[in-house]
This record gives structure tokens, C-alpha cells and sequence, in this order.
């Protein structure tokens, strides 16, 4: 019988030993067998936040950055060397972190089940380096609300828990958590966990990866683990054999020529967001519609367009981008573009033991952009409708226009017959309308319990509408 793995890792500021792990243990019910059961299981699918957590991770200027994640969706095996704080290693009875107080003199905690994940999401926004007084996108004190955007809150309502968030004052220099920012990040550890139930694998190199996935072809590929800890959770999915490839150096790049800017694969999509600024505005536009920040902290572009959902929502945008795929595998590295990459429900071009790399968006990149998101929730919600388009201009005439689409058909599309109506047509509104006629027949949607196949065909129509009279249509040059 394999022999079970002993883990070492920090949990709440003290060296720890995990013995007999397997490898399909999450870090939630982990801590919960050891005490710890400030972390809660609400929902098991990153929905409610109840079990979140802080781990440390490496910033962009060699320091680290305390951010929090779903407990829930983590394997024990992502974490061997790394540091994890719950919400009780931020304080104690008679010795509260100053988060726990504020929630607690201004009455944002009744039932107390959603309250730790409350206050460890809050933390986390407590100690981002960014926060600061006066900033106009956030609160007074720098807080942004919507940190707290996955955690669902039960019983007390969320008039409180704001009060006592935009109450927090900067941390105090002597604070521990404040001075760990300052120092070197944990470095992950390589690591093979195996058990009756399968193997998992944490390589050191990309080289190490690409020949552990061409010996198993049918391995999981684990990034941020978004997707995967659900089936796990919810489905009871196994896998044979696990590698984990979301901190391998090779796919956490971020670099750029004169014609592309390359995304690795494994960088979260809020180390997106803080190292891309307003570079690419269609993404930056984009980010803060994919889940919650519990969630964006650990879901990867890689991840989302290795699942090859019709539904992800990193497509419909990549598509208006012309982005590529940089796949990786024994035979070399290869660039796909990503309008060629799905090939079928859950399916895509990629070749047995073969992995994505990067990401590419060609420059110089369309000068008019947006995104539409239609879903029964504003933020943290699937879509059943998302749109993403590109449009540059020439005078008055349509110069080029893409337009990636997401959950109107097996894969996610781009919308063809809109885009070659208008190219080298007149940007006006006549013309708008003609093509969103036609772009509410793209795909073949269905009817389903997130909406029906006519009010997805007639959300097509009116994003493009949307779109016209929001973002161009008081344009001087352009006749409405």
C-alpha cells in the first residue's frame, strides 16, 4: 500500500506537521480536525466565504501579501512550506485583532457563523499595502467594500459590517502581520502525496510538470483549484494522479513585446489585475465581474480556459482581445489562437500531456472596448450571457470589431456574422441595429434554469445596442 506524506507548513504563526495526508484532504476539514473550527463549511463551493482563510504569498516587490482564499477549495497538498493564518491566530478573548473589535462594538456579528470568514476576508483588505485614506474608488479609510464581495452575510445584514469596515485605521507598525509583509514570502516545496485514492504532485519545474503530465495524459491539472475543489467537494471526484502547477516560475511571468502582451498561466487574476493596471482596460474593465476576490485570488487564466467551459468568462473577453494559447508540451511549445482552441463541449485542441503556459494578446490593441455580463446577481454570479467587444475605428468606418461570446453554445464563440456586417461599414446607429439583429442568432442557445434560449438571443442583440449608445455613440466623428 502507498505510504501517506507528512507536510510541513505554518498554521497561524507556528510550525506544523500534517502526517498521513491524502491527497484529496482539503485545508478546511484538515483544520477543522485540528481545532480550528473558526473555519466553517457553508456551501463547499466557494459561494459563501464561511471558510475563508489567510495564506502568504509573494508580492511583486519580493515581500509578501497576506490574501485570503477559500479553504474549502485547497488541497492540502498545494500548501506543503506555506503559511496559513485562520481567524483565530488574528486574535484572542480579551485581545482582539482590530477588525474582530470593530465588528464587534458596532454589531456586525449575530448568529457568528458567517463571522470568521467576515473577519479574515476583512483582514485581508486590512493589510493590502495599496489601502489608503482618500482614495475615491473605496471607502474613507482606502477600504475596498468589495473585498468582502464573497462573503454572504446571514442574519445581521451588511450596514454594519461596512461601518465597521470603513472604521479601520492603518495597522498599527508594531503589528506582526503588518512586519510579515515586509519579509521574504514562503517558497513552495515540492511534493508527492500518494494514497489509495491517487497521487498528487507539486513539480519544481515546468520541465518536471510537462514529463509527470506526458507519463500520466489523464492527469488533473491544478491551478487555482476553483473548479476542481468543487468537484471534489460536491461530487466526490477523484483523481488518479493530481499535479499542481500554479506556482511553477515558468507560468508566473508577466512580460511584453512590441506586438504581445504574455500572461502566464498560473498567476491569480488579482496579481493580474494589481500588475496590469490600466494596460489592458478591457480587462481591467473585466476583473472585477469573475466571482469574488476569494475567489480571484486563486483562479488563473490558465485554469479558466483549461476547464473549456462554455460558461467561463475569461473567453468571451480573450476573444475580443485575439488572444493566443501557449501550450506546452513533450514535443515543445506551440501558440494556438484561441478562437481555434475549443473544439467542442469541454473540449480543446490541446494534445495528450500537453498544458497551457500563456496567455498572448496582440498589440496594439483595439482603442473601443467593453464587457457585458447578464447574470441574477450583479457581482459573484455564472452568467448566462457574457460579451466582450473590440472595436477600432477609421474615421466613421469600422476598421475592425471582435466579439467573443460566452454562454449561448457548446463552447464559447465569436460573434461572425456581426462582426462581417459591420466591418467596413459606417458606425452608426442603423447599422448597429442591423448587426445586433444578426448577433442575436450567434450560437445555439438553450433553454435552462439560468435563463431561456430567447433571452439569451435577445441579450446578444441589446449588448451590442448597449454598447453602441454607451460607449461611442457621443463620439463627435460619428453620425448617431
Amino acid at each position: 500500500m502507498p505510504k501517506l506524506h507528512t507536510l510541513e507548513l505554518t498554521i497561524n504563526g507556528r510550525p506544523q506537521t500534517a502526517p498521513d495526508v491524502r491527497p484529496h484532504t482539503t485545508l478546511l476539514n484538515w483544520l477543522r480536525d485540528q481545532g480550528l473550527t473558526g473555519c466553517k463549511e457553508g456551501c463547499a463551493e466557494g459561494e459563501c466565504g464561511a471558510c475563508a482563510v489567510l495564506v502568504a504569498r509573494p508580492d511583486e516587490h519580493g515581500g509578501t501579501r497576506l490574501e485570503s482564499v477559500n479553504a474549502c477549495l485547497v488541497l492540502m497538498g498545494s500548501l506543503a512550506g506555506q503559511e496559513v493564518v485562520t481567524a483565530e491566530g488574528l486574535g484572542r478573548p480579551g485581545v482582539l485583532h482590530p477588525v474582530q473589535h470593530e465588528l464587534a462594538v458596532r454589531g456586525g456579528s449575530q448568529c457568528g457563523y458567517c463571522t470568521p470568514g467576515f473577519v479574515v476576508s476583512m483582514a485581508a483588505e486590512y493589510y493590502r499595502p495599496e489601502r489608503a485614506a482618500g482614495d475615491a474608488h473605496h471607502g474613507p479609510n482606502g477600504f475596498d467594500i468589495h473585498a468582502l464581495s464573497g462573503n454572504l452575510c446571514r442574519c445581521t445584514g451588511y450596514r454594519p459590517i461596512q461601518d465597521a469596515a470603513y472604521a479601520l485605521a492603518p495597522p498599527a507598525e508594531a503589528d506582526a502581520l503588518a512586519q510579515r509583509r515586509t519579509q521574504a514570502p514562503p517558497m513552495p516545496q515540492p511534493t508527492h502525496l500518494s494514497s489509495p485514492d491517487g497521487d498528487f504532485h507539486r513539480p519544481a519545474t515546468l520541465a518536471e510538470a510537462v514529463a509527470l503530465l506526458a507519463a500520466h495524459p489523464d492527469a488533473k491539472v491544478l491551478a487555482g483549484g476553483t473548479d476542481w475543489g468543487v468537484e471534489v467537494n460536491l461530487r466526490h471526484a477523484r483523481a488518479g494522479v493530481t499535479i499542481a502547477v500554479d506556482r511553477l516560475p515558468e507560468l508566473r511571468t508577466l512580460t511584453g513585446t512590441d506586438h504581445y502582451v504574455e500572461l502566464g498561466a498560473g498567476l491569480n487574476l488579482s496579481e493580474l489585475e494589481r500588475r496590469l493596471g490600466d494596460q489592458i482596460p478591457l480587462l481591467r474593465e473585466w476583473f472585477p465581474h469573475f466571482a469574488s476576490r476569494l475567489i480571484r485570488n486563486s483562479a488563473t487564466l490558465g485554469g479558466n480556459l483549461g476547464t473549456a467551459s462554455p460558461i467561463g468568462d475569461s473567453p468571451p473577453v480573450l476573444l475580443a482581445l485575439d488572444a493566443g494559447v501557449v501550450v506546452v508540451g513533450p514535443d515543445g511549445e506551440r501558440e494556438v489562437p484561441l478562437a481555434d482552441y475549443f473544439t467542442g463541449y469541454r473540449q480543446t485542441v490541446r494534445l495528450p500531456g500537453e498544458l497551457i503556459r500563456a496567455v498572448r494578446i496582440p498589440l496594439p490593441l483595439a482603442p473601443i472596448a467593453g464587457f457585458f455580463k447578464i447574470a441574477k446577481r450583479r457581482f459573484d454570479d455564472i452568467s448566462s450571457v457574457a460579451v466582450g467587444i473590440a472595436l477600432e475605428l477609421e474615421g466613421q468606418t469600422v476598421r475592425r470589431v471582435r466579439i467573443g461570446l460566452g454562454g449561448v453554445a457548446a463552447t464559447p464563440i465569436r460573434g461572425l456574422k456581426a462582426e462581417a456586417a459591420l466591418t467596413g461599414q459606417i458606425w452608426n446607429e442603423q447599422n448597429v441595429r442591423q448587426a445586433a439583429k444578426l448577433l442575436g442568432t450567434e450560437g445555439t442557445p438553450l433553454d435552462d434554469h439560468r435563463a431561456s434560449a430567447a433571452y439569451r438571443a435577445a441579450m446578444l442583440e441589446q449588448t451590442l445596442l448597449k454598447f453602441y449608445f454607451e460607449r461611442t455613440a457621443q463620439r463627435q466623428e460619428v453620425p448617431v
